[in-house]
């Protein structure tokens, strides 16, 4: 299917790029520092291109995400010469804003997808990506040890993301159905409002294992670097395996994946950080990517059957998108006063407000 083409050769980029890091690195001469400070351009573009595609892509979600795919292809190509943390910022702005048009415009078309087919599609889509990224990282280093440079690398991924730029033409989509009568503006703000910022909760958990999780393992646990490495792709491939249950069994309420992941996530993140052993703190990051992997999309799917104009799908999108922001930067300040292990433990609170669709529907 496109839809899950598209997401796949997006993850493809990012997962690659992972694995490119420390070449990228040595290609600019420039501290670690440095290449953070390159680095930190991606989110800076991307929210504000999230933003603006919400409101350009509404009733033109295939065009928009074929548009938003293509231009993401192109953009991969400016990052491939940067000599200097200054022109690979601004690659990685323009890339960080094809990124972010992608996401929004990918989520809005899967959304009109489900409303016109009647068919689940978000979990699947959605799926595609931590797959990706857990099969090209490890293919990109072994790509790095037969000798392929960055440009090469990164001129293949252009490719194969255009390619799926081009399947989009198969996507069926009808013509543009006329507007519902919209929710009030502020009520509509409201939801996605409070929609992002409980994803974005289990955005921030997902960002610390993604880039925390070797750290803990070497620094903390005495693991080498084989097992320690491991984690994050435990991490994703239990991410795949929950998103893919869910969808296999269409009956587990919006209840029961705010329970689970409030429970799980937050029980398994808090195991990870705080367990005496690198295989406890391994089960611990799996049970978290497991409870947590399928209720963003289910909060996506809920949010595209509200709103068929698309406004609330795009609002939890970009919302949630500062999940990716603040993670970093509240680890590593939670780390400086508490230490990895109990920040990491600590990210376990953020899965305490998972609970308040359910405390709302007590009511």
């Amino acid at each position: 299917m496109p839809l899950i083409v598209v997401c796949a050769a997006w993850g493809v980029f990012w997962g690659s790029w992972a694995a490119l890091l420390p070449a990228v690195k040595d290609q600019l001469g420039t501290s670690t520092a440095g290449l953070g400070l390159a680095l930190f351009t991606v989110p800076v573009g991307a929210i504000p291109a999230m933003a603006l595609t919400g409101r350009l892509a509404r009733g033109r979600e295939r065009t928009a995400l074929a548009l938003s795919t293509a231009a993401f292809a192109l953009s991969i190509l400016a990052a491939a010469p940067a000599s200097t943390p200054l022109t690979l910022g601004l690659a990685l702005l323009l890339v960080g804003a094809c990124s972010g048009a992608l996401d929004v415009a990918l989520n809005m078309a899967t959304g009109r997808a489900e409303r016109e087919s009647g068919r689940r599609l978000f979990q699947p889509v959605h799926a595609a990506f931590p797959v990706a990224v857990i099969v090209a990282a490890p293919a990109t280093g072994l790509v790095r040890e037969l000798g392929l440079g960055i440009p090469a690398v990164l001129g293949a991924i252009s490719v194969l993301v255009l390619a799926a730029a081009l399947s989009l033409a198969r996507l069926p989509m009808g013509a543009e159905p006329p507007p519902p009568p919209p929710p009030g503006k502020a009520a509509r703000r409201r939801d996605g409002l409070a929609l992002g910022a409980l994803a974005a909760c289990v955005l921030i958990i997902e960002n610390a294992v993604e880039q925390w999780s070797v750290l803990l393992l070497e620094e903390h646990r005495g693991a080498g670097t084989v097992l320690a490495g491991t984690a994050p792709a435990a991490y994703m491939l239990s991410l795949t395996a929950g998103r893919l249950i869910v969808q296999a069994a269409p009956r587990i309420t919006a209840a029961t994946l705010h329970l689970v992941a409030a429970l799980g996530g937050g029980g398994g993140i808090a195991l990870a950080g705080l367990a005496p052993t690198s295989w406890l703190s391994l089960a611990g990051f799996s049970l978290t990517g497991l409870a947590l992997g399928p209720l963003v999309p289910a909060m996506l799917s809920r949010a595209a059957a509200a709103d068929p104009q698309g406004r609330l799908v795009s609002a939890v999108s970009t919302v949630s998108y500062t999940g990716f922001v603040v993670s970093p930067l509240l680890v590593a300040a939670l780390s400086a006063w508490l230490t990895l292990p109990w920040a990491l433990a600590a990210l376990g609170l953020l899965a305490v407000p998972l609970l308040i669709p359910l405390i709302g529907r007590s009511r």
